[in-house]
């Protein structure tokens, strides 16, 4: 696993252990290195694993063209998709270029 500032890059092979085996809230962006997009919500994801670092909240990236099968296996079909993991658990998934705002109240809704 792999570290850029605060957030953890996980592949198929580390997500289980990563996130799922985790307690606590998780916070996953799965993206890819072509897309715009991504490229608009990667710095506010970065800037959101500082600020909550201190509160428990891990942050993490998946590079979809890389790790096809955790892609496929929370059915990612758009991305950015951030998804949101409590205790290991699937609570909840914003898909698309979000401002900062709407994923912090997202944060606040789950820790």
């Amino acid at each position: 696993m792999a570290t850029d500032a605060k957030t953890v890059t996980v592949t198929d092979s580390t997500f289980t252990e990563a996130i799922e085996d985790r307690s606590g809230l998780s916070l996953v962006d799965f993206w890819a290195e072509w897309c715009g997009p991504c490229r608009i919500v990667g710095p506010i994801v970065e800037e959101l694993a500082g600020e909550y670092a201190d509160q428990g909240v891990a942050v993490a990236k998946v590079d979809v063209d890389q790790n096809p099968k955790t892609a496929s296996r929370f059915g990612i079909r758009s991305i950015p998709s951030i998804l949101f993991f409590k205790d290991g658990d699937l609570v909840d998934t914003v898909v698309g270029a979000v401002p900062k705002a709407h994923l912090e109240k997202k944060i606040k809704e789950h820790i």
